[in-house]
This record gives C-alpha cells, structure tokens and sequence, in this order.
C-alpha cells in the first residue's frame, strides 16, 4: 500500500468522535501523506476521492478503530522475574521480595549486562506481540538502568524499537524508579545524580520526550520527586507519575500540581487528589495488569474520576515483575471486569485518553487531520474487544496511512 493515499470502504467506523465512540455504519475513510483527509458515509464520499477508488481497501463490514495506544509501558528490559511470580503464590509481598534483592533490582543487574543489541532483540519481540493486538503507539520508560550508560542505552533502544517497526515510541525517562546499589545508602546522592546529571544528558540527547518517578513508601518521597520535576520543567520535559499504587502519599495532587501528562496506577488516590487532577487537566492511566499479577484488592476510584471529568486511560504497565502483560486488549478486559468501566470507556481509554496522556494530539480518534493509525478488527461490536480474553482479532493494522504487514506478527 502507498503510504501517501489511502481508501478504506464500506466499514463501521468507530471514530471515537463526541461522548461515546461515534459509530458510524458503512463508513469510508480516505488518506493522503498518512493523515486522514476525510471521515464520513460511503454515500457522501466525494468525488475529489475517486483517484483512489481503484486501490480502494473494503472492508467487508469490518469494525474499524482509531490505532490502540499503550500509554504506559517498560517494555525494554533483560532477564525474567517468573520466579518472583512463584513467590508471590507462596505469599509474599512485592515489597518483602524487592527487600531481598529481588523486584526492579534484578532487573537492573540483568538490564546493566545486555549490550544495546541484546537489549532491543529481546524487546522486538514483546513490541510485535503489542502490535499484532492493535497498537500502534507505545510509551516504553527507562529505569532498569539507574547509571547514566544504562538508563540513556534503553532509551535509544526504545527509539530503535519504533524505527525498527516503524510505529510511534514515546520515551519517557524514569530517573526515580529504585534506588542503584552504589547508593543504597545515600539517597540523597542518587537524586542528586538523577536531577543533575542523568535528567540533563538525556534531555540533551534528546532521548527523552517526558520525565517519570514512582512515588511510593518504597520508593521514593514527594520532596525527592518534585525536586525532579523542578528538574524537568527546566529542560522543558513533560512528566508523568507511579502515583498512589501502595499507599497514599498524595501522588495524585503533586503530579497535578506540576501539569503532569498523566498520574498512573492511583488505587489509593484520596478525593482531593483527584480534583487536583481534574482541575490540572491531568489524566488517570489505569494498570489492571498489576493489580491483578500482585493480587491487590484496594480498586482505583473511578467513581471519583467519572465524578469529577478526570479523563481515564488504560494501558498494559508490560514489565518483568508485576505486569508481565503484551496484549493491550487484556488490559482492556481487565479494567472492566476488576475496576468496572464500561467497554466503550476502555476503547476511550486506549485511544483518546491514552493519546492525552502522552501528550500527543494528532492520533487517538478517526477525523480529518489526524494520523491515518487505524485497526480493522474482526468483532461484531465495540464490545467485543474487551469482551474477549484472548486470541488474534486485529484483521489489520495501518500507522500512518501504512499497512503494517508482517509487522503484526507476533
């Protein structure tokens, strides 16, 4: 297919346009240089599209979506943590395991000893698997490296992973994720270090498109992190937040009191937080991938969010430890069935939502000017997609007016 000019006919588009998911029967949707040039009924289609009839794609009915976006993603790393996952059975807490060595720290040992082609050999993998379940954008975080080589080594892997399978990577450096061995025992060195010296390279290198932290009891404190986001607003870095996961350290109101893209996990958020979130624009990404790998039971409070406007995302946390998860559509299903939302609010929150909590506005809905990323899907509704729990839907996946092709293979 040519990237510069596209035709898809006789589809049900689900344009994700207005409150719900703007549904459209027998639609037709027409590209030119990979954004959409025109969204409407196939009868309407006018005739400035007809040089396009010819290569025309029909879509036989198909339910078509904007492309999945996975907003929240470590998706770079070395090394398996299935053992913790045994474990865990036998009853220990993810914080008991992360005290005896295991957690984010194996994989930091096991991250630190991968060359950069190892590193993006074994990611291509777990990308192609996001891929093939209809994603078409993707965040992937650093943080597994806690040295300055490391942490800048995944985010070119991260940017490799996109080139290489030509969808849109979204970098995010997460300089407060664990505290490195070399400063077990001098924290205030390893936020020195994060603040001064890892946040300036990669924003220098132009590496990193936003700045993370995971703000929790066994991690790090709300002055540690707003001292990193002061950091980061110098380099002019969004910032997004592990907010409230464990415990509630008021996350939720420091990610919104900084702007921040997006305030993540937020199970223990309290109301306050949440209407500083509204009030700062800020969105809620929902990670039922890891409350359900650690067996939480305190739910996100999305009766709150509805409440109070917040937008709310869905995306799959994929990482080694605690959400060892490479289908977004699972994600989907799981944020229904653990934490309620509706289908149509999981799609939202996979497409528009998750496109706001990346700070990207060109993609996420089916309308003229936006991305031509779209997916067609063999379901007979919306719901289908949350509804099944696994298995290959996705007929076919475009990024920018390109079909994927082989791509989509897992």
């Amino acid at each position: 297919m040519n990237a510069a000019c596209g035709l898809l006919l006789h589809a049900r588009l689900a344009t994700l346009e207005g409150a719900d998911c703007g549904l459209l029967a027998d639609g037709a949707l027409a590209w030119r240089g990979g954004r959409i040039v025109w969204a409407g009924p196939c009868a309407a289609l006018p005739r400035a599209f007809d040089d396009l009839r010819d290569t025309a794609i029909d879509a036989g009915n198909a339910l078509v979506t904007p492309g999945l976006i996975d907003c929240h993603t470590h998706l770079v790393f070395a090394g398996s943590r299935a053992d913790e996952f045994e474990r865990r059975l036998q009853g220990e807490r993810y914080a008991a395991i992360a005290a005896s060595g295991g957690g984010i720290m194996a994989t930091v040992r096991a991250t630190r000893a991968a060359s950069e082609d190892a590193l993006l050999a074994t990611s291509l993998p777990r990308a192609r698997a996001l891929i093939a379940d209809g994603v078409t954008t993707l965040e992937i975080k650093s943080g597994y490296g806690l040295d300055l080589a490391t942490e800048l080594a995944m985010l070119r892997v991260a940017r490799r992973v996109g080139e290489t399978l030509g969808i849109t990577v979204s970098t995010t450096l997460l300089a407060l994720h664990a505290l490195p061995p070399e400063h077990a025992h001098d924290r205030g060195g390893w936020v020195d270090f994060a603040c001064d010296v890892l946040l300036p390279a990669a924003a220098g290198a132009g590496l990193a498109d936003a700045v993370d932290a995971f703000c929790e009891g066994i991690a790090f404190t709300p002055a540690e992190v707003r001292r990193l986001f002061v950091a980061a607003r110098t380099h002019r870095l969004a910032v997004k937040l592990h907010a409230d996961q464990l415990s509630d350290t008021g996350g939720a109101a420091l990610a919104a009191e900084f702007g921040a893209l997006s305030a993540d996990h937020i199970e223990y958020s309290d109301d306050a937080g949440i209407a500083a979130m509204a009030a700062a624009s800020t969105v809620a990404v929902l990670l039922p991938g890891a409350f359900y790998a650690l067996g939480e039971t305190r739910l996100p409070p999305v009766a709150a969010l509805r409440a109070r406007g917040v937008a709310i995302a869905v995306a799959t946390d994929l990482n080694p430890g605690t959400s060892p998860l490479t289908s977004l559509r699972l994600a989907l299903n799981l944020a229904c069935t653990l934490f309620r939302l509706t289908p149509s609010e999981a799609l939202r929150g996979a497409t528009v939502n998750a496109a706001r909590a990346l700070g990207l506005a060109d993609r996420g809905r089916l309308a003229p000017g936006l991305r031509a990323d779209l997916v067609l899907w063999d379901v007979e509704s919306v719901a289908d997609l949350a509804y099944w729990i696994a298995g290959p839907r996705a007929r076919r996946v475009i990024v920018g007016g390109r079909d994927l092709g082989g791509h989509a293979e897992p």
